[in-house]
């Protein structure tokens, strides 16, 4: 059977990847948008060394995860416009966090392979709980999107404008933020800390490439974000190699599709 879906490991893999390629790839068009790619890269980071801190208490790695992540998009929401000058600030965070978390997975005599498919993903080994977690989750996040549809994308594309239009920006800033931040600590372990991007900012990238118009665009960018997540889990199961291997990959092929038929389109 195509995608081997008369397993039940596949069916939940490919509803927990379904369901995060859809929100991150949607809330991703925004990060972008903001161009707060790097700072959303740091959160994955992050929320690693969360998971592998509570492995080394003996403590759920999960909520480590979502707690350290959720801790940093607040962070993030109270630098506001500020990040777009502190790149160098963040990429110290980013390295900071990571070997902080490689020191806790060398002590961890607790969940130690929970906290290492945090670096990598594990889609196949997603259990029934988590594949429902996903799917509640990437929910949440598409109905905070449409709900804050309007606001958000004028304080996305010009702050100032919004500002004197009545928005409360920074307001604004802070839900965004904590939508981000719950939107990557639930893709982690799916698709991985360092690989975060095949479904964050390949599938929104590539839309933007192919279209200007914002609608279609978070639209295009979360049926993206699911075309690559069931071509990864087709590709593993048909061919081998892990599915986030084929996620990042076929995610980097896009884009590069993308940005091709752009110049095409629009020689010059």
């Amino acid at each position: 059977m195509i995608l081997g879906l008369e397993y039940a490991f596949m069916r939940q893999a490919l509803l927990a990847a379904s369901s995060i390629g859809a929100a991150a790839a949607a809330v991703g068009y925004f990060v972008t948008l903001r161009r707060q790619t790097f700072a959303a890269h740091a959160l994955s980071h992050v929320g690693f060394t969360g998971g592998a801190a509570a492995a080394v208490l003996g403590l759920g790695a999960y909520l480590g995860l979502f707690t350290f992540t959720l801790v940093a998009g607040l962070a993030l929401a109270l630098a506001g416009a500020r990040l777009r000058q502190r790149d160098v600030g963040i990429g110290m965070v980013l390295m900071f966090a990571l070997g902080l978390g490689v020191l806790f997975l060398s002590l961890s005599t607790h969940n130690t392979q929970t906290a290492m498919s945090m670096l990598f993903g594990s889609i196949v080994g997603i259990s029934a709980a988590q594949a429902r977690l996903s799917l509640g989750v990437a929910a949440a996040a598409v109905a905070v999107l449409l709900l804050l549809w309007r606001p958000l994308c004028l304080a996305s594309l010009n702050p100032d404008m919004a500002r004197t239009r009545g928005i409360a920006v920074g307001w604004l800033d802070m839900v965004f933020a904590l939508l981000l931040a719950a939107t990557v600590a639930v893709a982690v372990p799916v698709i991985g800390a360092l690989l975060i991007f095949a479904f964050l900012v390949g599938p929104p990238a590539a839309a933007q490439a192919l279209t200007r118009h914002l609608g279609r665009g978070v639209l295009l960018s979360a049926l993206l974000g699911v075309g690559v997540a069931w071509a990864g889990l087709a590709a593993s199961y048909a061919l081998g190699w892990p599915a986030s291997t084929w996620i990042a990959a076929l995610s980097f092929v896009l884009y590069l599709l993308a940005q091709g038929w752009r110049r095409l389109r629009e020689p010059g």
